[in-house]
């Protein structure tokens, strides 16, 4: 991902999102109104258990929230 690109919507990457799939999961869920892991399986055809691990580091980091179900980029 183009770091300008997403500066152009207003997202701003955390530094220590280095994997591409990783920054795809950030940038969509801080460009929309947060997701399921079943939501983000399929926009971005990545496996649920990737999506589960990318999502459960990133919260873990801090940049998501989880709440009912749904992940959202703070």
């Amino acid at each position: 991902m183009n770091s300008t690109a997403a500066q152009d919507v207003g997202v701003s990457m955390p530094d220590d999102i280095t994997s591409a799939r990783a920054k795809l999961v950030y940038y969509y869920l801080a460009t929309n109104d947060g997701a399921t892991v079943n939501e983000l399986h399929a926009e971005l055809d990545i496996s649920k258990g990737t999506v589960l691990s990318i999502t459960g580091t990133l919260r873990d980091r801090g940049h998501l929230e989880r709440t009912d179900g749904r992940y959202v980029a703070v």
